[in-house]
């Protein structure tokens, strides 16, 4: 059996090796950062002051660009300071806060998600119930079971991996602390963690992707047995468009890392697909939900004081 010892940090071997490569990545990531700061804070800003979006589906979308500032944060930060860094190490305390964080806002998102998809299934569904179903307190109930359900889940994964005993190289094979690259290094026995990372964290995230597909199911299917017009199914369609693309770009990347086995072959994936989930996503959730909004634009619009291009023509 090989010597136990004490681990007091890792050290991050992060996205590259190479050294004339970390400035470009910098730049990158520094932008990617900044865009995503910037966006999802005007989404919740004019989420906030603008009364006409006082709704349950713009409180949700306050939340998702919330979590979104959030989730990025925990990991882009120390990205950038280790790709200016000669010794990208991370206190021990520190990577199992970054990662109980990560899985706590992760697993947030994840629900949210699916509270959209049956928010959309309502409004379309029983858009004359829709006020009574989706009140305030029911909106404040689900976003704060949300909140408590995620804050345990990945209290659960950041107990179990403090717990492991770590033997092994202190490099980690990752750009962040997460459960697979850590329950590489440990020497303890970690099947009880492997199954909590598939079981519990598939079960959530898949589950979660399932009942938004239900939601969409229940709101195409109706309006095409019912043979409703082409408009009414291009609104309906229209509608969820934005919010489905969030789900895909967020469900895939997370099912695909989680619900495999952890190997050290899969390193190399699973970092360019945490990517997709903890940086690239989070920069498109504000561009695809403004783009295709016009609400969202008439209300940035509103708030930052910009005039329609039409009415400044007129007014020439």
């Amino acid at each position: 059996m090989e010597n136990v010892s004490t681990v007091n940090e890792f050290l991050l071997l992060g996205l590259t090796s190479v050294q004339k490569l970390q400035p470009f990545f910098f730049v990158l990531f520094l932008i990617i950062y900044l865009i995503n700061l910037v966006g999802n804070a005007t989404i919740l800003v004019i989420a906030i002051l603008e009364p006409k979006l006082h709704s349950p589906v713009y409180f949700f979308l306050g939340n998702l660009s919330c979590l979104d500032i959030c989730y990025s944060s925990v990991t882009l930060p120390k990205v950038l300071i280790n790709l200016l860094s000669t010794r990208r190490a991370i206190s021990f305390l520190g990577c199992i806060t970054q990662l109980h964080f990560f899985h706590f806002l992760g697993c947030t998102e994840a629900i949210l998600l699916a509270i959209m998809a049956f928010d959309r299934f309502v409004a379309i569904c029983y858009p004359l119930r829709y006020p009574v179903i989706m009140n305030p307190q029911v909106c404040l109930l689900l976003v704060a079971v949300m909140w408590i359900t995620s804050f345990f889940y990945a209290l659960m994964h950041s107990v179990m991996t403090a717990s492991l005993n770590f033997c092994r190289s202190q490099a980690l094979n990752h750009f962040f602390c997460d459960v697979k690259p850590l329950l590489e290094l440990a020497c303890s026995n970690t099947l009880l963690n492997q199954w909590l990372l598939s079981a519990v964290t598939g079960s959530i995230s898949m589950g979660a992707f399932f009942l938004t597909l239900l939601s969409y199911v229940y709101i195409i299917c109706p309006l095409l047995l019912k043979k409703k017009s082409c408009r009414i199914l291009h609104k309906a369609l229209s509608t969820c468009a934005s919010h489905f693309m969030v789900a895909c770009l967020f469900y895939g990347p997370v099912g695909f890392t989680y619900c495999r086995p952890a190997s050290a072959t899969s390193m190399i994936q699973d970092q360019l697909v945490a990517l997709i989930y903890s940086a690239v996503t989070p920069v498109l959730n504000p561009l695809i939900y403004t783009l295709r909004n016009k609400e969202v634009i008439l209300a940035l619009k509103k708030t930052f004081g910009i005039k329609p291009f039409k009415d400044c023509w007129q007014h020439n």
